[in-house]
């Protein structure tokens, strides 16, 4: 369907006969445009240092981008870890009272025997 709206139907039906040479006519366009776009960044009308400038400068902005939300992914664990460690101290303390609280239940128990 995708060669019917290119116009390269007739091709495909006269020529590649088969799905493999599809896929890798397919690949070959692909191919072909990425390294298109590559050179045409690299070889566009500004002078090659300003476009290492402005490559440079999007890698800057991406680095920075990732660096924030790494930032953001520390603190949210760092606030799920205080949190769990919260609840932690919370589960120790109620143990300790259950805890001393059968103990005196137990002393009463053995005082009674």
């Amino acid at each position: 369907m995708l060669l019917h709206c290119l116009g390269l139907q007739a091709i495909k039906t006269k020529k590649m006969g088969n799905s493999n040479n599809t896929v890798r006519v397919f690949g070959a366009l692909f191919l072909g445009a990425a390294i298109g776009g590559v050179l045409g960044v690299l070889f566009a009308p500004e002078k090659g240092s300003e476009t290492r400038k402005r490559l440079s400068a999007k890698g800057n902005d991406l680095t920075d981008a990732m660096k924030e939300k790494v930032q953001e992914l520390i603190e949210e664990f760092r606030n799920e870890a205080d949190a769990v460690k919260e609840k932690v101290n919370e589960y120790k303390e109620n143990g300790k009272d259950k805890v001393n609280e059968y103990l005196e239940k137990g002393k009463g128990v053995v005082e009674q025997l």
